[in-house]
């Protein structure tokens, strides 16, 4: 869940300037910057961890660093699309996809107590999916729904 205080922290301190600049609070701006620079954050983490995210990827799929990368820059893309009013509900459609798509892996990194800083297996295994990840995909579903494409 600390990756959400990313999320909230952007998103309250995007209000706090919105009122001050614009002289009201812009709902939208600052949850779609929210969404944004989560997401953008986590498509870099993909550069960084790229181990241990490699070893998130179930058995079955090939080319696993290509995938990592890819998804890096899909999240990466994804930010900066929400930002873009012309192509944030399709690209808030298309994150809502990927959230879901992505689940597998976390599935699998949870069944296997996969660490993703470390690139190991001393990972917090299902715990860490039933009270942080599951919440967290929910979250991060409904609130890139709200905003890209609710008030949008």
């Amino acid at each position: 869940m600390k990756l959400l205080t990313i999320l909230f922290g952007t998103f309250l301190l995007a209000l706090l300037g919105t009122t001050i600049v614009q002289g009201n609070w812009n709902f939208l701006f600052s949850g779609n910057l929210g969404m944004a620079v989560f997401i953008i954050f986590t498509g870099l983490s993909h550069f960084k961890f790229q181990k241990g995210m490699a070893m998130m990827i179930p058995d079955f799929m090939p080319a696993k660093m290509f995938w990592v990368y890819a998804t890096g820059f899909i999240e990466i893309a994804a930010g900066i699309g929400l930002m873009i009013p012309s192509i944030r509900e399709i690209t808030a459609i298309l994150l809502i996809i990927f959230y879901i798509l992505v689940f597998v892996a976390n599935i699998n990194s949870s069944k296997k107590n996969i660490n993703i800083f470390k690139g190991d297996y001393t990972g917090p295994g299902m715990t860490y999916l039933y009270k942080e990840r599951i919440p967290m995909q929910i979250i991060l579903i409904a609130w890139t729904w709200y905003f890209g494409i609710y008030l949008s």
